[in-house]
Parts: C-alpha cells; structure tokens; sequence
C-alpha cells in the first residue's frame, strides 16, 4: 500500500487536532503485522510551550500516545475491524532512551505481537534519525 497522508489517516482515527500525533504512515500493508509512521515535531506544538518553556522536550506520554495512534492505524484498518475502535488497555516495559525536542522528525515503528478477535498487542518504537527515542508493549481493546 502507499503512503496514508494525514487527510488518510483522520478516516481510520478518531483523533483531530490538536491530539493528532501522526502526520503520515510510510510503510503499511493491509492486513500486515508491521506499520510505520512519522510525526513531524515544530516549535509550534502546543505541549512544547509548556513542557518545558526553556528547555522544550515531547512528554514521553505523549510518544507513547503517538506510538498507540500508528497501532490504532493497522488495528483500525484490519479485515473485520470496520467501524470499531482499538482503545488503549495497559502500557508495560515503557522505556524513554532519549530527548525528543522540536525539530526532530518521530518514525514510529509497530509490530503486531498478538491478535485476538477482541484484543491486540504490539510492541513500539519511536526514532529519531536512527537513536532509539523510546519503546514500550501497548495491548488495546475494540470497541464500536
């Protein structure tokens, strides 16, 4: 499949602005176990003027959110999920490795782990260039 843009990516998603944390999807096959997007990250995000104001750094939280974003993209898209939403669950094995300030460009990287008829875990990564920024197993549930 080719590239989702952003206008792609808000018919699979619920999320609008200003919790959109994907601009596009890179690498994605229709009922694949793998899926990577990319957040681009400007000054202008709303949580760098706050977080900190001289020293501007992406809440961990919130890469994990855009980590569960990327997933909820392959979950959303998945034969059989049409009209569902995969809602997060739990977070385990949460690690952040580096700084992610603006500027900086996210590829968020997902690989199925499990897949159940009601549940899915996957396992994430988000990069900046080719340093690992942090990672964590994310497990989600549907609902309508």
């Amino acid at each position: 499949m080719p590239e989702l843009a952003t206008t792609d990516i808000l018919k699979i998603l619920p999320h609008r602005y200003p919790f959109m944390l994907v601009d596009k999807i890179i690498e994605f096959e229709e009922g694949g176990d793998r899926i990577v997007g990319i957040k681009n990250l400007t000054f202008n995000e709303l949580f760098f003027q706050g977080h900190f104001p001289d020293n501007p750094v992406m809440p961990g939280v919130l890469q994990l959110e855009a980590m569960a974003q990327v997933a909820g993209v392959l979950l959303n898209s998945r034969e059989g999920n049409d009209g569902k939403v995969a809602f997060f669950m739990s977070i385990n094995n949460a690690k952040f490795r580096r700084v992610v300030a603006p500027g900086d460009q996210l590829r968020i990287e997902i690989e199925v782990d499990r897949m159940r008829s009601r549940m899915a875990s996957v396992k994430g990564k988000a990069y900046v260039g080719d340093e690992l920024a942090s990672e964590a197993d994310l497990m989600f549930g549907y609902g309508a």
